[in-house]
């Protein structure tokens, strides 16, 4: 039968038998239905057992509510949260939406139900409220300060003798964090069967046994985050207030709020109040808004004053750790504060697998707000206090943050010139962040400390002229009276005039002088300062190591410069070397390949890329150097398509337009590119650029390439003018050779090469562009066995790397000499373009001759349909006509399809073509 007091009160037995219990209801104030009376003698409050009313406009969540009803299949289901995440509604939806398995009793639970047996009698009369049938034999608490065991057995056998599954929500469960309260729950729930499932909506975990519940698979959870609303629910919501043409809006309200629902209804409700809604969804000020009046009065005035204290103070922080609370507090009992604050889903979440904690962001904003108002001028000195501990526990750009926050930059400049640390601006996995932090400091500082860190900055960023007067300045503040010795100072000065190298417009031998005496006078300085100072930034030698190589290389000492750059690859083993690391790698492949060992720096610049991917550099700080590396790889192996892709990334990097080094390679590789498409014209042009003053290494190479586009376009004399002032090198003596040779000089270029043969260390490319001078020399001399015995020489120097290059841009004479010795063509189809290789097939007119080889790229459709053209015996004009091209653009067809079938007339490129059954 249906459980009442009077029928409780008249068994006799349990606890309902006590004398003392008042089992007769009272009246209410109005006469009305009687109000049933709770052991300490005050009314049950009807209220607490209503579900509560959703809001019009609240958006139902499906995904949570279906979460919910899956829940409530099993014993146990628990909802945490912040306060205003949305919990309360969603149970409510659910509880009205029709989807539980039975009845559902609800109970709000407050402060004033921790003692047990107001806490048990509520949820008896709660299940009385909603209609579920218990015998009266099952009775009512005694007292209020305890339940009888015997009661608890009672209600959970009655409940589980129910004919179908009652639900019963306890909302609110935090206000009664009371053990025996939470005991007293799991006995029941694992005594009453299937028949009871609870629902617990909690700011905080229950002192439940969770972990049993979780691991036996009888609780499903709805957390924080789950509670957080997507993006399509927050623009529902905005919909819902009349805000349907703000969606735009929707992302900022998400960063801010963090999916909040609470912050997310208020938000949109201060949007409908506001003169631009899209402008206070991107910008508004919490103290503006009625968020911070929320969080203030329902959240942080709530706490204890420590709590309060610790909150308000650890606000300036994206995220605080315990002992940094305890530093900005001045007390010793931040951690169990946090953990308390974390527990509660108080707006302060734990960052897994640390100590660390992390405040909402708005919930952070408001605290501030309410620090400055409250505690004028405390704020500055509080980051001061966060910025000394965060950069001595090795966390610099956190405290490099926080020092411009105060803002104090002056103590953070002369920090990172006295710790050594300036060089972590160049590298590690901290620069881009510190580089950001100093990009907001004032020009205009006075002092020796904050010209050196802007100095640095400017280095950063590639601008190497701002960093020269950077240096400048610092230098002039050193000089003056009274300035102090400074070492770490003068250190610091030493290594970045070596990083920026020297003005441009110097011979090598000057520039090289200047990069080692640069080294090693920071190397002097380092030795003057504390051992354990520089054993702790190991960043720094590797710095100096790289200054130099990069020098050497600029000074056009390339043999120097590659041993320089692999000591330094060697030398970075640290995280902090990362960068420094990457851009040798990829300075060292781009001289490799310049060397002919095309493998060694195909692997180099691939490692270097690698390091860039695995240590997450932004764009900002990824160097060109490396796809230029592969560029030049690429090129030489006949890889047009490839190569002009790397010269695009490469020209899209932030130190294109910056550095001479990648600025001079890029103009190279589109030079080459574009006289492998037989264009001298835009080869040439490729090289102009900046007409400034260049370091010796970018001139002579510069010089060298722009005496390819000259050959190329048959001038010699303007070849070798080309070469006439870019110094020595071997690079520069190979193409004057070569330009003598063309011009007709045979004696001058044998000459030249003379000495360049007996070289013992002569690389890969050096060694393939002797023999094939030779090689030409001796055919233009009629001495054919010569020619073809010093061709093979270059081949065969050549087939290890599959070197094409060298052979394409030596012009029609390679192919006919192939054609000669076919042994020659034979024994290196390797040089083949391999999109052509029907050539390898037998000879339509069954010879046993094979053709010669084609030595670049494919003809393109436009280019086949020239050749079909020139087949059928139309001139240059008729092609024109035919195919709606201008004669010049027809011309231009013809001279590449010369040079990609090694002819110079179209009767012989006819001929090729069928041979290669290209028509």
């Amino acid at each position: 039968m249906p459980r009442s007091t009077a029928s409780a009160a008249a068994a006799g037995e349990g606890e309902s038998a006590t004398p003392a219990l008042p089992t007769l209801a009272t009246m209410s104030d109005d006469g009305g239905t009687p109000a049933h009376l709770a052991p300490t003698g005050d009314p049950l409050l009807a209220a607490k057992f209503s579900v509560p009313s959703v809001p019009r406009n609240a958006i139902r969540r499906q995904r949570l509510l279906d979460r919910l009803t899956e829940g409530t299949a099993g014993p146990l289901t628990l909802i945490t949260g912040p306060a205003g995440a949305g919990k309360t509604t969603l149970a409510a939806s659910w509880a009205r939406g029709g989807s539980a398995p039975g009845p559902v009793a609800w109970l709000t639970a407050e402060p004033d139900d921790r003692a047990p047996g107001v806490f048990w009698a509520y949820v008896l009369e709660a299940l009385n409220h909603h209609q579920v049938a218990l015998p009266d034999e099952v009775g009512q608490p005694g007292a209020a300060d305890r339940v009888d065991h015997s009661l608890l057995t009672r209600l959970a056998s009655a409940l589980a003798q129910l004919r179908r599954p009652v639900v019963l929500v306890i909302d609110g469960l935090e206000h009664v964090p009371v053990r025996a309260v939470t005991s007293d729950l799991d006995f029941v729930l694992n005594h009453a069967g299937p028949q009871l499932r609870l629902v617990l909506v909690s700011r905080v975990d229950p002192l439940l046994p969770l972990h049993r519940y979780r691991a036996d698979g009888r609780m499903r959870e709805i957390r924080g985050p789950d509670l957080a609303f997507t993006r399509q629910e927050a623009a529902r919501l905005l919909r819902g207030h009349g805000l349907g043409g703000y969606e735009e809006s929707v992302d900022a309200l998400l960063a801010r709020t963090e999916g909040w629902a609470a912050g997310l209804r208020l938000c949109a409700l201060e949007m409908q109040r506001a003169d631009d809604p899209a402008e206070f969804a991107r910008s508004f000020a919490a103290s503006q808004s009625a968020l911070a009046d929320y969080l203030l009065t329902e959240v942080f005035a709530a706490q204890p004053a420590a709590t309060q204290e610790l909150l308000m103070r650890g606000s300036i922080l994206d995220r605080v750790h315990p002992d940094l609370a305890n530093v900005l507090t001045g007390c010793e009992d931040a951690e169990w504060i946090l953990a308390e604050l974390t527990r509660a889903h108080l707006f302060v979440e734990p960052i897994d697998g640390t100590p660390w904690c992390r405040y909402q962001p708005l919930f952070s904003e408001v605290l501030r707000m309410h620090l400055r108002h409250h505690r004028p001028g405390l704020e500055p000195r509080l980051r001061r206090r966060a910025a000394t501990w965060l950069a001595d526990t090795g966390r610099l750009a956190e405290g490099m943050e926080q020092a411009a926050a105060a803002p104090d930059w002056e103590w953070a400049c002369t920090r990172m010139v006295s710790r050594l640390e300036i060089g972590r601006l160049l590298t590690g996995p901290e620069a881009p962040r510190l580089e950001r932090v100093f990009a907001g400091m004032p020009g205009d500082l006075p002092g020796v400390a904050p010209a050196l860190v802007a100095a640095a900055c400017a280095l950063a960023r590639y601008d190497t002229a701002n960093c020269r007067a950077r240096l400048d300045r610092a230098e002039d503040e050193l000089r003056r009276p009274g300035a102090g010795p400074a070492p770490e100072a003068r250190f610091a000065l030493a290594l970045l005039r070596l990083l920026a190298g020297p003005p441009p417009a110097q011979d090598g031998d000057r520039v090289c002088r200047a990069a080692e005496s640069a080294a090693q006078q920071s190397r002097e300085l380092a030795d003057q300062l504390p051992r354990p100072l520089t054993e702790a930034h190991q960043e720094i030698e590797a710095l100096r190591q790289y200054g130099l190589a990069c020098g050497l290389q600029l000074g056009g000492r390339p043999d120097e410069a590659m041993r320089a750059f692999d000591h330094t690859v060697e030398g970075c083993t640290a995280e902090v070397t990362g960068t420094v690391r990457e851009g040798s790698l990829g300075r060292l492949a781009l001289m490799e390949s310049e060397r002919g060992e095309l493998s060694r720096a195909e692997k180099h610049a691939l490692l270097a890329l690698e390091l860039a991917g695995d240590r997450s550099a932004p764009p900002t700080r990824r160097s060109g150097i490396s796809h230029l590396a592969l560029a030049a790889v690429a090129l030489e192996r006949g890889e047009l398509r490839a190569a002009r892709r790397r010269v695009d990334l490469a020209a899209a990097s932030p130190d294109a337009g910056h550095d001479p080094v990648t600025d001079c390679e890029i103009a190279v590789a589109r030079s080459r590119l574009d006289l492998a498409h037989g264009r001298w014209q835009a080869a040439l042009a490729a090289l102009k650029g900046d007409t400034g003053p260049l370091a010796p290494g970018p001139a002579r190479r510069l010089a060298v390439a722009r005496s390819a586009a000259q050959l190329a376009r048959g001038d010699p004399a303007s070849a070798i003018a080309a070469l006439a002032e870019c110094g020595g090198g071997t690079a520069r003596t190979l193409a004057l050779a070569q330009a003598r040779l063309a011009a007709g000089d045979l004696d001058q270029a044998l000459g030249l090469l003379a000495p360049l043969d007996r070289r013992p260390d002569a690389g890969t490319a050096e060694q393939i562009r002797i023999r094939l001078l030779q090689s030409h020399a001796a055919a233009l001399a009629q001495d054919t066995e010569t020619a073809c015995r010093r061709l093979h020489d270059a081949l065969a120097a050549a087939r290890p790397e599959r070197i094409r290059r060298p052979f394409t841009e030596a012009g029609p004479w390679v192919g006919h000499l192939l054609e000669q010795r076919p042994d020659l063509a034979t024994g290196h189809a390797w040089l083949l373009d391999r999109p052509a290789r029907v050539n390898s097939r037998p000879r339509p007119d069954g010879g046993d001759r094979p053709p010669a080889p084609v030595m670049v790229e494919a003809l393109t459709d436009r280019e086949r349909e020239v050749l079909q053209h020139g087949a059928e015996l139309l001139s240059t004009e008729e092609i024109a006509e035919a195919m709606y091209l201008s004669v010049n653009t027809v011309k231009t067809h013809l001279r590449s399809i010369y040079r990609k079938l090694t002819v110079s007339r179209r009767g012989d490129a006819v001929r090729r073509a069928r041979e290669l059954h290209l028509l």
